[in-house]
């Protein structure tokens, strides 16, 4: 176990840095995990605490820095917690493949809203998440209880969509990753599912990558943000599909 440590972190790293900037990190650390043996639902406790630290630390350094209002975030409070419980309470009962099946599904319906309507990028002067948003956003929350993979890029799509800048849909995205994998931990921390000498190497690893990836995306640009989350959830979307075969 001591010597997964430093693997361990590496993964965290990783998933939380391409995580951050446009989603899909657990597509990167989920099957990394997989190859030392760890059992699935050990490494999505593990996932679930790891991103429960990293993405809170993003979001603080980007609401310590008035990128965005906290009166605005706390609104998804209720929506992400619930959804998250949601899905870990379910994840039993619903096998990875149809959850890959329903994961590809809402990826491509994404980025189809992405090319047939253009996002508009910063027009959104309230700042504030409409209201027919939040059914969605418990969802997602309930897919990333369950499964997680392409939750982030999901949830950037969203965000995207309603016309919030590319550093807003970090920190709305980073803030309901937290709500929900601490909804989602707590689940599978009852079910005795968490094995902590690997959600604590994963999570050191993590944080380190959310605030790597905080200074990138300051350098990023609206118009290339959206092509980033685009890629990525093209990327995604063939990675799933090639698991279904």
């Amino acid at each position: 176990m001591i010597r997964m440590i430093c693997p361990l972190f590496i993964i965290g790293f990783f998933t939380s840095l391409a995580g951050t900037l446009a989603g899909g990190g657990g597509l990167i650390g989920m099957p990394a995990m997989m190859l030392y043996g760890i059992p699935v639902h050990t490494i999505i406790a593990a996932n679930k605490f790891s991103n429960t630290i990293s993405s809170f630390s993003s979001f603080f350094v980007l609401l310590k820095g008035k990128n965005i209002h906290l009166k605005d975030a706390l609104l998804i409070i209720p929506f992400a917690i619930s959804g998250g419980m949601t899905g870990a309470l379910f994840a039993s009962m619903i096998n990875e493949r149809l959850m890959t099946v329903i994961a590809v599904i809402l990826l491509l319906c994404a980025l189809g809203l992405q090319f047939l309507k253009k996002p508009s990028l910063g027009k959104n002067e309230a700042n504030q998440i409409p209201k027919k948003v939040y059914p969605l956003l418990f969802g997602i929350g309930v897919y990333d209880g369950m499964f997680g993979p392409g939750q982030a890029t999901l949830n950037m799509q969203v965000y995207f969509h309603q016309g919030f800048s590319y550093l807003k849909t970090i920190a709305f995205t980073r803030f309901q990753t937290f709500l929900s994998c601490f909804g989602a931990f707590v689940m599978y921390l009852g079910s005795g599912l968490v094995n902590w000498h690997i959600a604590l190497s994963l999570a050191c690893g993590s944080i380190l990558g959310a605030q790597m990836s905080i200074r990138i995306a300051k350098k990023i640009k609206a118009s290339q943000a959206i092509w980033i989350v685009r890629g990525i959830t093209i990327l995604i979307i063939g990675q799933l599909i090639y698991s279904l075969l």
